[in-house]
């Protein structure tokens, strides 16, 4: 098992926190938390840097009614020390409520470098909440986008975003989550996707069912028509198809190959960014495995 590595400075100095080692089964990660922990580049860099040399900065934790611990800061860390049999981790335990943790935990992991709008939306809404119970007015999904609000100034200004862009983002928790899927994905932009977290959640299943059929997305324009007709009563199945049946500005023909005939060849919520790669890349084969046939033939 890899040894831990604490500087005696920091041991020493009292006026730093002082790092405990504490079993990894007592740590537990923070609930709800937004942020995934995926298995990428950064992880496997993560996780051999740890390998060789420790965790050199300590997680943090808050403790809990139940003698357990909760993370606010380092869950990245704790994964890396999972997949390696670690048993200790080095840790700072702080003395703080669950909505003082909640908007630590946030405010440490928005200043990664990658972050997508789903975690975003999730965790401005966190961050929102825990406000809100500590007296901050908040109210905010229900109240327009350009409206002033103090606790959504705060929240923009330790995320380096405008009030509005805060705004959107946490309207982004209304949508369907095959919807914020898409949004992840970069299918369907943040604006338009704000317009369709207004729709009912019948009406986005619709739309999810038209996008499925016929891997083609709406454009800021049509999501606008549909918020209109949602709200007057008036969007159904039918009114959804036809709108998005319309041809788009500068639309380019595009070919349509049904999912269904595709899925024995990729695994079950492959991107379909990674479809059409391999797609091309067949077909760049075939075609040069043609020509050879036609040189041999003459």
């Amino acid at each position: 098992m890899s040894e831990y590595r604490t500087t005696q400075e920091n041991t020493d100095d009292p006026r730093r926190e002082k790092v405990r080692v504490i079993p990894l089964k007592y740590v537990d990660d923070f609930p709800g938390h937004p942020f995934q922990v995926l298995e990428d580049e950064d992880m496997e860099k993560l996780t051999e840097s740890i390998r060789d040399n420790g965790v050199i900065n300590p997680i943090i934790v808050r403790k809990k009614e139940d003698e357990r611990y909760e993370i606010i800061s380092g869950h990245r860390r704790k994964h890396a020390c999972e997949k390696l049999g670690i048993e200790l981790i080095p840790t700072i335990v702080r003395d703080v409520t669950r909505d003082e943790a909640i908007i630590a935990m946030v405010d440490s992991n928005l200043q990664r470098e990658n972050i997508l709008p789903s975690e975003k939306a999730k965790a401005y809404k966190m961050k929102m909440d825990a406000m809100k119970r500590q007296g901050a007015r908040t109210d905010l999904t229900s109240r327009p986008v350009g409206e002033k609000l103090l606790s959504v100034e705060e929240v923009a200004a330790s995320a380096n975003e405008s009030a509005r862009q805060v705004h959107r983002y946490i309207r982004l928790n209304e949508l369907t989550p095959e919807l914020l899927d898409f949004v992840d994905e970069g299918k369907i932009g943040l604006r338009p996707a704000v317009e369709l977290s207004y729709l009912q959640e019948e009406e986005m299943r619709d739309l999810v069912d038209y996008i499925d059929a016929e891997s083609t997305f709406p454009s800021h324009e049509q999501t606008i028509r549909m918020k209109k007709l949602s709200q007057e009563g008036k969007l159904d199945t039918d009114t959804i198809n036809r709108i998005m049946n319309e041809d788009k500005p500068n639309q380019k023909a595009r070919l349509k190959i049904p999912m269904e005939k595709l899925e024995r060849f990729f695994p079950k919520g492959t991107p379909q960014s990674q479809v059409e790669e391999v797609i091309l890349k067949a077909l760049e084969i075939y075609y040069r495995q043609r020509r050879r046939e036609d040189r041999d033939e003459r």
